[in-house]
C-alpha cells in the first residue's frame, strides 16, 4: 500500500515551489562554495535543495527515507543533467552507517524538527570539515511568519474542504489558520509549520551544540498560484496525500477546485511566505 509520503512524492516534485536564489547566494558566500565542496542534504525529498546546489559544488549526497522521493529526485536530476548527486536511502538515525566522506555543508529542510536535536549536531561534528556547518531551511507562512494584518481568505477554503474529506483541517501552511499542537502535518512534515517561536527554539538548540555560532536570514516572497497548483500543493502534503484520500481523491480534487473558484472566479491566488535559513557553524578561534 502506498504510504502518505510515497503517494505525495510526484506532487511534491512538481508543485512545491523552489527556494529563492538568495538562499544559494548566501550559502555560496558563507561556505565559499566554488565547485570543490561536498554537501549532505538530509531529508532531501525529491532534491528541492540538492538539485540547485549540485551546480555549485563537486558532490551532493541526498539522503531521504522514502524511496519514492528519491526516485523523483533521480528523475529530475536526469532531466537536468545533474550527475554529481548520490541518492541514498536513510535518515539522521543511520547517518553513521552511510560511510560519508568529509562534508563541507549539511543542509536540512523543515524535517529538522523530526530529528534528535542533540544527537544530530553531535554526529555531524565528526563528519563536517573544520569550517563546515549546518544550514536549516524552513518556510514560515502567513501569521506564522509574523505578518501583520489579515491574510488571504483562500486558505480557509482549503481547510474547510480538507476537514470534510479528512475529518479535520490539516494546516495548509499558507495562512493564519492553525492546527492543534501535535497535529497531522506538524508531526509529519515540518517545512511550513514553524512560527517565530519555533524559529527561536531552533536557534537555541543549535546554539547549545558544537555549532554554536548561529545566524538566521529571512526572505519574504509572494507568488501567484493557479487552482491546479493549489490542488497539487495539497496533494503534496502527507496529511492530504493521495494515500490518505484513497478512493476519495478524485472527488477531493473536484470539490477543492469548485470551492476555490467559487471563492475567487479569477482562478489565481496570492501565496506569501517567508523563507528562513538558519546557519550554524563552529565558533572561530
Amino acid at each position: 500500500m502506498s504510504t502518505p509520503f510515497a503517494s505525495a512524492a510526484p506532487y511534491y516534485a512538481r508543485y512545491r515551489p523552489p527556494y529563492p536564489a538568495e538562499l544559494y547566494a548566501l550559502l555560496t558566500e558563507r561556505f565559499a562554495l566554488d565547485g570543490s565542496q561536498t554537501v549532505l542534504d538530509l531529508g532531501a525529498g525529491p532534491g528541492t535543495v540538492s538539485l540547485p546546489l549540485a551546480a555549485l559544488v563537486e558532490q551532493v549526497y541526498a539522503v531521504d527515507p522514502e524511496p519514492a522521493m528519491l526516485a523523483e529526485g533521480c528523475r529530475l536530476a536526469e532531466e537536468q543533467g545533474r550527475t554529481n548527486i548520490a541518492w541514498l536511502r536513510g535518515d539522521s538515525a543511520v547517518m553513521g552507517r552511510l560511510c560519508l566522506p568529509r562534508i563541507d555543508l549539511c543542509v536540512i529542510g523543515g524535517a529538522f524538527h523530526l530529528m534528535d536535536p542533540t544527537r544530530l549536531p553531535a554526529e555531524l561534528d565528526s563528519v563536517l570539515a573544520p569550517r563546515g556547518g549546518i544550514a536549516v531551511v524552513t518556510t514560515l507562512a502567513g501569521a506564522a511568519a509574523g505578518q501583520q494584518g489579515p491574510g488571504p481568505a483562500w486558505p480557509a477554503v482549503v481547510d474547510e474542504v480538507c476537514a470534510r474529506f479528512l475529518g479535520s483541517a490539516p494546516r495548509t501552511g499558507h495562512g493564519p489558520s492553525t492546527h492543534p499542537a501535535g497535529g497531522a502535518e506538524e508531526a509529519e512534515e515540518g517545512d511550513e509549520l514553524q512560527g517565530l517561536e519555533g524559529l527561536q527554539e531552533l536557534e537555541d538548540r543549535l546554539a547549545k551544540s558544537a555549532f554554536s555560532h548561529v545566524r538566521t536570514t529571512t526572505w519574504e516572497r509572494s507568488t501567484r498560484c493557479t487552482v491546479d497548483e493549489l490542488v497539487g500543493l495539497q496533494l503534496s502534503r502527507p496529511c492530504s496525500s493521495p494515500a490518505r484520500l484513497g478512493d476519495r481523491k478524485g472527488a477531493f480534487e473536484s470539490e477543492l477546485r469548485r470551492a476555490l473558484l467559487a471563492h475567487d472566479p479569477g482562478g489565481t491566488y496570492t501565496r506569501t511566505v517567508t523563507v528562513a535559513a538558519t546557519i550554524a557553524t563552529r565558533p572561530r578561534r
